[in-house]
C-alpha cells in the first residue's frame, strides 16, 4: 500500500505515520506538510511546502497512492467560521479533489470528529464546517471514510500541538483507564486510531459504512483482519 499522509506533524497524525511504519502493508508514505517531521525510515519521504494541499507538482505521481489520510487540521477555538471553514473545509477539498480525479480507486480516510453535524445546520460552527466537509468528501469519486473519533489519548510519545489541548491530556490522563473501562467506546488512542485507518484501505476490507464513530475505530483498530 502506497500511502500520502497530511497532518504528520500532529498529535494524530504522528499516531496514524508511527503505525503506516510499523505496518509490513504500507510499502510508502509520503508525508506532506509545512514542516519537518523529523523522523528518519527507509519507507518514509517528505514534501515540504507552504500550502499543503498543492498537489500540482509534475513529479507527483498522484495515481500511484492507494490511500490518504488526512489528518490535518486545527482547534475552533478563538477562530471566526470563515478562516476556520478555509483551513478546514477548503483545503481539505483542495487537495482530495485531485486525487480522487487521479485515482477514484483510493482510500480517503478524514479525521473529523464525533459531534460533527452531517444535516450542516448545527449552532455549533465547528459541527457544521466538519459536516459539509464530510458530505462533500463523500460525494467525489474514491472511496471515503469519516473518523469521527471521540476522546483521543496520545500514546507512544505523540502530544498535541495545541497547548490547551496539551494542559487538559495532562490533567485527564489518569482519568483514561476509568473512562476506557465504564465507557469503551469513548475513548480511542492515536494507536488504535492509525490501525483503523490503515484497516479501512487494506484491500476487500469489507468496512460499510463510511461514517466511523469510536465504537467502529476501536474495532477496527483491535481486531485481526479476518474479524473486522
Amino acid at each position: 500500500m502506497n500511502v500520502i499522509l497530511f497532518g504528520g506533524t500532529g498529535m494524530i497524525g504522528r499516531g496514524v505515520l508511527r503505525e503506516c511504519l510499523r505496518d509490513d502493508s504500507v510499502t510508502a508514505v509520503l508525508c506532506v506538510g509545512r514542516t519537518p517531521l523529523g523522523v528518519s525510515h527507509p519507507k518514509l519521504r517528505e514534501r515540504i511546502q507552504d500550502d499543503p494541499s498543492d498537489l500540482c507538482a509534475p513529479d507527483l505521481d498522484l495515481a500511484s497512492f492507494d490511500a490518504c489520510f488526512f489528518c490535518l487540521g486545527v482547534s475552533a477555538v478563538g477562530m471566526k467560521e470563515q478562516e476556520y471553514r478555509r483551513v478546514t473545509h477548503d483545503l481539505t477539498l483542495a487537495a482530495a479533489r485531485p486525487l480522487a480525479a487521479a485515482n477514484p480507486r483510493l482510500t480517503f480516510a478524514y479525521v473529523s470528529g464525533e459531534g460533527t453535524d452531517s444535516t450542516e445546520q448545527s449552532r455549533t460552527m465547528w459541527a457544521r464546517v466538519k459536516g459539509e466537509t464530510e458530505n462533500d468528501l463523500l460525494q467525489l469519486p474514491f472511496r471515503a471514510y469519516m473518523f469521527r473519533p471521540g476522546l483521543v489519548q496520545p500514546v507512544r510519545g505523540m502530544p498535541s500541538k495545541t497547548l490547551l489541548y496539551r494542559v487538559g491530556y495532562v490533567v485527564t490522563a489518569p482519568l483514561f483507564p476509568l473512562l476506557r473501562r465504564i465507557a469503551p467506546n469513548l475513548v480511542t488512542t492515536t494507536e488504535v486510531l492509525g490501525r483503523a485507518m490503515i484497516a479501512v484501505a487494506t484491500p476487500d476490507a469489507g468496512v460499510r459504512t463510511r461514517i466511523l464513530r469510536p465504537q467502529d475505530i476501536n474495532r477496527l483498530g483491535q481486531s485481526p483482519p479476518d474479524q473486522r
